[in-house]
């Protein structure tokens, strides 16, 4: 089953300060860099100037640098029951971040996070289950990382138009899967934008080719329980994605 939960605390369950959290990551960062064991090393809080977006910027990196997280660029077919075929060769592990917009009317592109096991080979046991499609591993790309994660989107190249909705969903696992077995392949995905951040409840921003039904989107979005906003007519999305 794929999941849509990944607890960012997984190993501190309380930060006392922003500057604590900074002190152990860069303590960690030494111990990687210089190989360092059978030591008693001390992180000292200090005064630094960290908020909590700051720190949410760091925990992420953290992720990736301790390969808890790969960052994948993956290709699949532009269909409707495609991402959830995906989601299905993840098998149990947790996606961390699902980015993509609607380009081609044959092949889609897709920026996943997907959360890493322990094993030294997790990362490569992920590539391999998922040797059926054409992936590149952004894991160790900075500019990905720091840039094209946050910059996918633009006008949707389709004459048939989108219906663009925000939502929130639960973070716990199966959540995301719901929302595609839900969709049953009614309607074809045009946008997706999914990023956990460890909180109760992850954003969500999708857009449907389903102009013309926008009752039967309603009704089914009704009966699928997520809190949600019609954000078709927001000014942002007008601007950038319209």
């Amino acid at each position: 089953m794929c999941a849509a939960i990944k607890d960012i605390y997984d190993d501190t369950r309380a930060i006392t300060e922003p500057a604590g959290a900074c002190a152990l990551a860069g303590l960690k960062k030494y111990i990687e860099a210089t190989g360092a064991k059978d030591q008693t090393l001390i992180a000292i809080n200090s005064g630094a100037n960290v908020n909590f977006d700051r720190l949410r910027h760091v925990s992420e990196r953290a992720e990736l640098g301790e390969k808890r997280e790969a960052i994948i660029a993956v290709k699949i077919p532009e269909s409707p029951g495609s991402f959830r075929s995906f989601c299905q060769a993840l098998e149990t592990r947790n996606i961390t971040e699902f980015n993509y917009r609607y380009s081609d009317p044959e092949q889609a592109a897709i920026f996943v996070g997907v959360q890493l096991g322990g094993h030294p080979h997790s990362r490569e046991n992920l590539l391999d289950d998922l040797k059926d499609y054409e992936i590149v591993d952004l894991t160790d790309d900075e500019t990905a990382k720091v840039h094209i994660r946050h910059m996918i989107g633009g006008h949707l190249r389709s004459e048939k138009g989108e219906l663009l909705y925000s939502f929130e969903f639960p973070e716990r696992p199966g959540a995301l899967l719901k929302f595609l077995n839900s969709l049953g392949g009614e309607w074809n995905i045009s946008m997706f934008h999914y990023r956990n951040h460890g909180d109760a409840y992850g954003r969500v921003l999708v857009g449907l080719q389903a102009v013309g039904e926008e009752t039967d989107v309603t009704q089914y979005l009704d009966a699928l329980g997520y809190p949600y906003q019609d954000e078709t007519n927001n000014q942002a999305c007008q601007l950038f994605f319209k």
